[in-house]
């Protein structure tokens, strides 16, 4: 399965996404995607328009960028896993490095929000990633090993094939540094050996999706590496003709 995510993180206006919304569905056609899942990750406060005006497009599916691990409850400002599949969400982003980073969302926390959402039949997009003193320690490997193996602590598998795992390059992204596609390949391998250590021949098959700076003048590298299975995009999400354009790319990758 190749998945391109789109994060739009905080931003949009309900008018700013519908318009998006209608420019993917005109353009994205299931002939053209082939087998590339599109998901959109709207603010929260637009995720039921998000929903609406996909019912009848299957091809696009649609994610919160966050949910609580707890059913109900006084969490004043949050949204439970629960009220996200309610609301018809397909998928959640789970572990974002800036929620990591902002909000200070642990291992712990992580691993009961996968838990939850695995529950309540969304997908997790469970990222992981290293900050740039762990990468220049030469850490990096060992770091994110141990970030997805606490994510994943009691994901059976039966339930492991609804994952898809995000890499996030954290010491890439608005630091000055780059992160090459021989970089990305070789921790997109490394994650892959760890799930096959924990869920079998089944780790072939789990998508493991970039999650760095990732847009249409280097998309084509970095979707040719061999464990490289599509992208969670950030800023190049807001620009129809940059996601379409990206979708193309990883259709033919």
């Amino acid at each position: 399965m190749k998945i391109l995510a789109g994060n739009w993180k905080m931003n949009t206006s309900f008018e700013e996404g519908y318009n998006l919304i209608e420019t993917l569905k005109a353009e994205l056609s299931p002939e053209r995607l082939g087998d590339v899942v599109v998901v959109i990750a709207p603010p929260s406060i637009q995720l039921t328009q998000a929903v609406d005006l996909l019912v009848d497009y299957p091809e696009l599916a649609v994610a919160a960028q966050n949910g609580h691990a707890g059913d109900y409850g006084a969490f004043t400002g949050e949204v439970s896993m629960a009220q996200l599949a309610d609301a018809g969400a397909d998928a959640v982003i789970i572990g974002h490095s800036e929620r990591r980073q902002f909000f200070g969302e642990s291992d712990s926390v992580v691993n009961k929000k996968v838990l939850s959402a695995l529950e309540q039949e969304l997908r997790p997009i469970v990222c992981v990633g290293e900050v740039l003193e762990v990468r220049k320690a030469g850490k990096h490997l060992s770091a994110v090993k141990e970030q997805l193996r606490l994510a994943l602590e009691g994901v059976s598998g039966d339930l492991a094939e609804n994952l898809v795992i995000a890499y996030e390059p954290v010491w890439a992204i608005g630091t000055g540094e780059t992160a090459t596609a021989a970089q990305a390949q070789e921790m997109h391998a490394h994650l892959r050996g760890l799930l096959r250590e924990l869920y079998g021949d089944l780790a072939d098959h789990l998508p493991i999706v970039y999650g760095g700076s990732c847009k249409p003048s280097n998309a084509a590298e970095l979707f040719a590496q061999a464990d490289v299975n599509g992208g969670l995009i950030g800023g190049a999400s807001l620009v129809a003709a940059d996601f379409i354009a990206l979708a193309d790319l990883l259709h033919k990758s």
